[in-house]
């Protein structure tokens, strides 16, 4: 029986399509999510330009959201890019998911906290302070995971092909990401 687990992230775990006209999204069968294997169910909770929840009415959206996704085996979150590119600061971002990732622990779940892949060079990224914002992330990352009893997966070393932008998966990017989240999957929630 396939294991459950609700997927909360950004553009890339929605699926987006960078090349679509309109914000359009990769087929089924092409987002990482998708792709997990017969041994995962996802239920997507990604949204295009979502950034990590701080308000009280934003979190209590998001945790209603999942309460109607459950029973569910496990929690992924993978924000924080989008914190990046609107302009905070590593640890304003670090400190954010502590935040979220405390009121998570609401859902009675096993939680892993994924790190998001580097950003590289692209029409998005264009300056180099943001590519090290973007290495800085993940080590920041660790210690909140840690102390809210979260499993951790950082991603800089997965070398996922994004498009133009410098931040969304290419289709090769998707397959790559599942491959390797299926391995950290099936160690964490196993």
């Amino acid at each position: 029986m396939a294991k459950r687990i609700i997927c909360i992230g950004d553009s890339n775990t929605w699926g987006y399509d960078p090349r679509s006209f309109g914000g359009g999204r990769y087929p089924e069968g092409v987002r990482w999510t998708s792709l997990l294997g017969d041994a995962w169910q996802v239920e997507n909770l990604g949204e295009n330009g979502r950034e990590i929840p701080v308000s009280d009415f934003a979190v209590r959206i998001l945790l209603g959201q999942i309460s109607a996704r459950l029973p569910a085996d496990g929690l992924c979150v993978m924000l924080g890019t989008n914190d990046l590119l609107g302009g905070a600061s590593p640890a304003e971002t670090a400190r954010r998911m502590e935040g979220f990732l405390d009121r998570l622990r609401d859902c009675d779940l096993p939680l892993l906290l994924v790190a998001p892949p580097l950003m590289q060079r692209g029409t998005w990224v264009e300056s180099e302070a943001l590519l090290e914002n973007a290495r800085a992330l993940a080590p920041l990352y660790r210690e909140p995971a840690e102390r809210c009893g979260a499993f951790f997966c950082d991603t800089a070393a997965w070398d996922i092909p994004v498009v133009f932008d410098g931040v969304h998966f290419s289709e090769d990017g998707h397959r790559r990401f599942a491959k390797q989240m299926q391995r950290v999957l099936d160690t964490v929630f196993r």
